[in-house]
């Protein structure tokens, strides 16, 4: 019974199969039929079935190739890249007009619609998904289709009194239950083969990546500069140049109001004191002096420390990491900590730091009310571009009603 149950999966599996590698085949076997329907003796007649058949071509390649990925992961588990590549932005000039990185178009969806199209026409994947629909019917179509022609001799040799033609209908059957269970298999290697982006597509997909984690660290770098600049704007240089004119006045009025003098003084001395502490905060927003003397975990046991949830670090090991990968990874769990107290509203959080072959593991699990919302443009979405300048990712976990786990890890070959 299980042989059979395999055999009748593996027999529903390989049509399947069958069908979708057939589709472009039978779209140009429809354009033949309809040449010949057309044919008059004049070989023209044949231009239109072809451009029909080309078009259909191109419209389902890329449909066929992503049914084919979303059947090997269901079956096999393997997950193929796409390796598409993606449309940029679309801003509007001063003109009024819209720019597509390609050409100026009157309106936001003409600029989009001729973006698309520049951009699929380049795609070297566009290419290899035609490839594949050329070369998949040949191999695991065919190899598929054993099953589906072992049933159909069955039918038609077990319907015949003949002998013979009872006997090949009996090896059909054969036939179709023994290749069943592994005709289906052929669809992974073939797809693996061909539909996997290539190295050249692999290295440009890498090179944009790169190309766009400079463009945010060069936007996040200017919009940290313009934050200090307004600290010290508004803060301290303000209090100075208010500590600047107390003084003056006090020195004017030192003869003749001697005790509003020493009022002016006191006050003096008060902005001073806040001044100070701003500017140690500004310091410490930058980078905290416990991070830059004692490390990450120090200074991750020091945020904890401050934090108003019950915060327990587990981090047994001595760690120094490069600067830069050490602030990343103390802002990203000073801004999980907040969002744990803020959004969640968390009263325990378990900071677990470690490491293992390929670099830093940071967990952050609270137990506050989970169902965490990414937004784009938000914290966590900072945070997961922060930790992409390092090749870092971020893993979250946050089923409704908690609790929520985050996982942070950056790869590190010194270690």
């Amino acid at each position: 019974m299980r042989q059979l149950a395999s055999a009748a999966v593996g027999f529903a599996r390989a049509c399947v199969v069958v069908v979708v590698t057939m589709l472009v085949p039978a779209v140009w076997a429809a354009a033949v039929a309809l040449w010949m329907w057309w044919w008059d003796g004049d070989p023209w007649s044949g231009i239109v079935p072809f451009m029909w058949a080309c078009i259909g071509t191109l419209a389902l390649s890329r449909p066929v190739c992503r049914m084919v990925r979303s059947l090997v992961a269901k079956w096999t588990g393997t997950v193929i890249p796409t390796g598409y590549r993606q449309a940029g932005p679309v801003a509007r000039m001063s003109t009024g007009y819209w720019w597509n990185g390609y050409s100026y178009e009157r309106t936001s969806r003409d600029a989009h619609l001729d973006q698309q199209w520049r951009t699929r026409w380049r795609d070297p994947a566009t290419w290899r998904d035609l490839r594949f629909t050329a070369i998949a019917p040949v191999t695991a179509g065919v190899i598929c289709a054993i099953p589906l022609t072992g049933v159909a001799a069955a039918v038609l040799g077990l319907s015949q009194p003949a002998l013979p033609a009872r006997l090949i209908g009996v090896f059909g059957l054969a036939v179709a239950i023994v290749g069943a269970p592994y005709t289906w298999r052929s669809l992974e290697p073939v797809a693996v083969r061909f539909l996997r982006p290539s190295p050249a597509m692999t290295m440009a997909d890498r090179v944009d990546e790169l190309t766009a984690q400079r463009a945010d660290t060069t936007v996040a770098q200017a919009a940290e500069i313009r934050r200090i600049e307004r600290d010290l704007h508004d803060g301290a240089q303000a209090r100075l140049v208010a500590l600047g004119l107390s003084l003056a006045t006090a020195e004017k009025l030192m003869e003749t109001d001697p005790e509003q003098a020493r009022a002016l003084m006191r006050e003096a001395r008060a902005g001073a004191t806040t001044s100070l502490t701003e500017l140690r905060d500004l310091v410490k927003g930058i980078s905290p002096p416990v991070l830059t003397e004692r490390g990450l975990i120090d200074a991750v046991r020091a945020l904890a420390l401050d934090s108003p949830l019950e915060a327990m670090v587990d981090a047994d090991l001595q760690l120094r990491l490069d600067p830069p990968i050490e602030s990343a990874m103390y802002f990203g769990i000073a801004e999980l900590l907040t969002n744990a107290a803020k959004h969640a509203h968390a009263t325990r959080v378990r900071i677990s730091i470690a490491q293992d072959d390929t670099g830093i593991v940071v967990e952050v699990e609270d137990n506050g009310r989970g169902g965490v919302d990414e937004r784009a443009g938000g914290g966590l979405d900072g945070l997961r571009r922060r930790l992409a300048v390092f090749d870092g990712t971020v893993e979250i976990t946050s089923p409704a009603g908690g609790p929520t786990r985050v996982r942070m890890m950056v790869p590190c070959e010194s270690l």
